[in-house]
């Protein structure tokens, strides 16, 4: 108490004699001053709330421990949230302290002293308020805790440009902005930093921030053994407990990855020692099973299965399963390793991201094995538990894409094949094969049943809507709040309900009572009740309503014997089915999957088997399509042989006799792009004769061009250009016909029908070049037009424009307000204006913006002028960049660029303040203070409010509590 007093009081004198210290004052006085209120009225504030918020953040995080865990918890997404609020409050305290408390203007200096380094090293400096770099940093750390990395990666670049001649600070700004790129998956600037400050020698200050930058570092960039010798050092730093546990079981994770079983073990024993939350005790226990299990497979196996026992670790089965299967197929004993991976996904009791990887990884097993229809089963479930920012998680959308095109036809052939042995079967042979089936059935439906008692007997007491109510709901904690969601709200849920009860039930007509196999038996008695039957019919009746309620019962054997194609009639509805199902999936095998392989075995068992196969000309141009690939060429031509002598008029006879067949299928891609490309420029030109030609060629040799619709419409509107209008509707007609899944396919049909609506068509220059709503999206889709693209980056140099038409705007009154307004406004800025005409189409281009900021600062400013404003109301006014600009008009239409234009700039907030009353470049004059506007971002990221222009001086650099290390 004694001592609180000596502090108050020493306070309350401080405040006495320094009562009035302004910032913009630099005096010994008031630099103390400053810094002792940054610290103790935000700082202090802001510091609380950020360990609130990381010991959040550190209880609250799950990870994924499936595969290699992040170094820092905000990598994973889940997580990321968690905190959130208490950073939000740390950044505004920061921000508090900054806008408060910093200094920017230079100390008073006698000129008749002479200026040592260190002098000149003082006076050089941005910020001389002593405490507030730390202000800086801890801003940083939660903007990057938050998982805000851009926010955060702009903080770091402008606190190290504000603090480049003082290198502990500046050491520690570089490294965690070279985080934050590495968290934003921004390798090529991270290594951009890493190098640059390599060049310098880091301050030993800095080290311990540069120790945990590497290791990230070489984690994301895959290399583990540059990696492991700096994550030693980050233990070694670590302060809190469960951190050090996580960065243990890392290392654990890397030596494996290396192949170092001995180190991983130890390193996951380390884990254990420290006694973290039993999750990641329970995986270190895995970890080391598996990476022992080299020479003591079934000792390892046996222990796993020992703990998959254990009702600690019942809400761990899917892992503990998939870590037994990768032990068998790290021995290639792929049968037990699907057999464990099984196991797993019906033992699993969350539908988390550990079971998607489980399924992920089961899935590729079926897909290598050419088990089409279990693979799907296992990439439908797995699509919706896993990250789509996963490195694999475009190859599993593909596959699952090609699988639900795939799937039916090959379950199609595999039914229909079954069916068909067993109708060939005696009918004892059949009997017991059905009995077998049923007897399985009844087993697995029992084992079911009793599952679910099992699960049910905790709740026997419970009422019945609250159980269903739970059912139904799931409650989730996140970041301290509850979320309920309602079952029916997940349509992958909903989906996998579906097929589970058409499995189970079959298919059903939703109406009441649809479980109750007597309900005909139920209808008839009632309708017999008001009618006069003879008893004979009666019994009939009856026998049929039994008959029909055993084959509708997977557990007769009626069910089955329907279903099997033992007349002819069914026998040939059979074999349609599966001769449409063995050539689609033939196909699909060829052209989607490159597996050329079972394509071959598909189509060629319907060319020996089905002769009479309706599209059989389909199979022989597939097959010769199929022998050319593998370079065959006897055997493809053998197929134009077979078309010209069944199919000598099928399109496909046609086209393979075609002499510059060959070299359209080599070539005929780009040739048919390049024309295309051609006629829509002659198109744009007027040039209608040579549109007329290269329609022409299309039509003739490239029948079903990637382009084909293009030229359709395009052919019409010329022909609407040369007064044909009955050949523009038959064009429009045959586009909307033969390609309505095309763009074009609906402005085709807007043409239709309003024509049939009693529109008439004029001739003359089609306005496809509507300098405003011009569809370029849709005409410039071809690959020699489409070759750029719009550049999203703001950093860049921009224009501000006004386009109009020229007769609608008094251009010279304009030009003179514009130019006048630039003079008087922006003294050390000069802009330059441009009138530019294009199409018939005036633009006034001010040129000079060194970013978009500067740009929208420009159009605020200028849009309050209201002299401008009446003289430009026809005219729009556009912010685009240098780059950007010459595609406008050109390849884009206004909309286009709007649209893009809303997406990428729109959202962006400008600065507070104006950068165009400073100079575009860098002046200095001696040791006056810069005249500079606010520095270019890195990476986007570093244009911020110059809330943000300030920081530091040397004050306690390892004071840890104030540095926030432990966290």
């Amino acid at each position: 108490m004694k001592h609180n007093a000596i502090y108050i009081l020493a306070a309350l004198i401080s405040i006495t004699s320094i009562y009035g210290c302004s910032t913009q004052q630099n005096t010994a006085k008031s630099r103390w001053w400053h810094a002792f209120n940054a610290r103790y009225n935000t700082y202090y504030n802001g510091s609380v709330a950020y360990i609130d918020g990381s010991l959040e953040k550190e209880n609250g995080n799950k990870d994924n421990f499936t595969e290699m865990i992040p170094l820092y918890t905000v990598g994973n997404k889940e997580s990321r949230q968690l905190g959130g609020s208490n950073f939000d409050k740390a950044i505004e305290k920061c921000k508090k302290a900054i806008r408060l408390y910093s200094i920017k203007r230079r100390p008073a200096w006698n000129p008749n002293k002479k200026k040592t380094q260190q002098d000149i090293e003082w006076l050089s400096r941005r910020e001389y308020n002593p405490f507030l770099w730390k202000a800086w940093l801890l801003m940083g750390r939660a903007q990057f805790y938050k998982g805000d990395f851009s926010e955060a990666a702009s903080t770091f670049a402008y606190m190290s440009r504000l603090y480049s001649n003082q290198p502990a600070i500046y050491g520690k700004a570089r490294a965690w902005l070279a985080k934050c790129y590495i968290e934003e998956d921004w390798l090529y600037d991270a290594e951009d930093v890493i190098r640059n400050i390599q060049h310098d020698s880091i301050h030993w200050r800095a080290q311990k921030e540069w120790d945990y930058t590497y290791t990230d570092y070489y984690i994301h960039n895959g290399n583990y053994e540059k990696a492991i010798p700096y994550l030693r050092k980050v233990i070694s730093h670590e302060m809190r407990r469960k951190q050090r546990a996580r960065e243990w079981f890392l290392m654990g994770q890397l030596f494996e990855e290396l192949g170092n079983k001995e180190n991983a073990y130890n390193a996951y024993r380390h884990v254990i020692r420290l006694n973290p939350p039993y999750q990641l005790t329970f995986n270190a226990r895995v970890g080391m099973t598996e990476v022992m299990a080299g020479g003591k497979q079934k000792q390892m196996i046996a222990k796993l299965k020992r703990m998959a026992a254990s009702d600690n670790n019942k809400d761990y089965q899917e892992q503990i399963y998939y870590a037994i299967g990768n032990i068998y197929l790290a021995k290639k004993d792929t049968t037990n390793a699907i057999a464990a991976y099984e196991l797993g996904k019906e033992k699993a009791t969350r539908n988390g991201i550990e079971k998607g990887v489980l399924l992920l990884k089961l899935g590729n097993l079926y897909w290598i094995k050419e088990q089409f229809g279990k693979a799907k089963g296992c990439y439908d479930v797995a699509i919706g538990l896993l990250d789509k920012e996963r490195k694999d998680y475009q190859q599993l959308t593909d596959r699952q894409k090609v699988l639900e095109e795939l799937v039916p036809f090959t379950d199609a052939v595999e039914l229909q094949d079954s069916l068909q042995r067993l109708a060939r079967m005696n009918e004892s042979s059949r009997n017991l094969i059905i009995d077998k089936i049923i007897i399985a059935l009844k087993k697995k439906e029992k084992k079911e049943l009793n599952s679910q008692l099992q699960t049910n007997t905790g709740n026997a007491g419970a009422d019945i809507i609250s159980m269903k109510t739970k059912f139904a709901m799931q409650n989730n904690s996140v970041d301290g709040k509850s979320t309920t969601t309602w079952y029916f709200y997940n349509p992958m849920t909903v989906s996998r309900g579906k097929e589970t009860f058409t499995r189970t039930w079959g298919k059903r007509d939703n109406v009441d009572n649809w479980q109750r196999i007597n309900k005909t038996v139920v209808a008839g008695i009632n309708e017999i009740s008001q009618d006069s039957t003879t008893q004979s019919e009666i019994n009939d009746s009856a026998n049929t309503i039994i008959n029909d309620s055993a084959e509708a019962n997977p557990h007769k054997r009626e069910y089955y014997i329907k279903q099997i194609p033992l007349n002819k009639e069914k026998l040939d509805e059979s074999d349609n089915i599966l001769m449409n199902a063995l050539y689609n999936s033939g196909v699909i095998f060829k052209d989607k999957l490159d597996n050329l392989v079972l394509g071959e075995k598909a189509l060629r068992r319907i060319e020996d088997n089905y002769p009479k196969y309706k599209d059989m000309d389909n199979v022989y141009y597939h097959l010769y399509l199929l022998y050319a690939r593998e370079n065959k060429m006897d055997i493809a031509d053998s197929y134009i042989g077979k078309l010209k002598r069944g199919y000598p008029h099928s399109k496909w006879t046609t086209l393979l006799s075609d002499p510059l067949y060959k070299e359209n299928a080599k070539w005929g891609e780009h040739i048919e792009d390049s024309i295309y490309a051609a006629t829509y420029d002659a198109f744009k030109a007027g040039k209608y004769t040579e549109v007329d030609g290269n329609t022409y060629i299309s039509e003739h040799r490239f029948p079903s061009g990637a382009n084909r619709d293009k030229f359709l419409f395009i052919g019409g509107l010329n022909k609407l250009n040369n007064g044909n209008q009955k050949g523009c509707l038959n064009d429009m007609n045959t586009l909307v016909k033969n390609f309505p899944e095309s763009a074009l396919s609906q402005m085709a049909g807007m043409i239709i029908n309003g024509v049939k609506a009693g529109r008439k068509l004029h001739g003359g220059k089609f306005d496809i070049g509507d300098v405003w709503s011009r569809r370029t999206e849709i005409l410039n889709d071809s690959d020699s037009i489409k070759t750029q693209k719009f550049n999203s980056d703001s950093n860049i140099d921009f224009v501000y424009m006004l386009v109009y038409n020229p007769d609608s705007v008094n251009e010279n009154q304009l030009l003179f307000e514009i130019a006048k307004y630039n003079f008087t406004s922006y003294m050390v800025r000069n802009f330059d204006i441009q009138i530019e005409n294009i199409d018939d189409i005036h633009r006034m281009i001010i040129k000079g913006f060194l970013n978009y900021d500067e740009a929208m600062q420009y159009a605020r400013e200028l849009h309050r002028q209201t002299v401008v404003i009446n003289l430009a109301k026809k005219a729009r006014p556009i912010i685009i960049s240098k780059q950007n600009l010459p595609l406008l008009g050109n390849q884009f239409s206004y909309e286009d660029y709007e649209k893009f234009y809303n997406k990428h700039f729109a959202p962006i907030k400008p600065t507070t303040s104006n950068p165009l009353i400073e100079p575009a470049k860098i002046v200095t004059t001696g040791n006056e203070e810069e005249t500079m506007p606010l520095p270019k971002a890195e990476k986007n990221v570093d244009k911020k409010s110059t809330e943000k222009k300030t920081e530091e001086k040397t004050f306690d650099l390892e004071d840890e509590y104030y540095d926030l290390e432990g966290f």
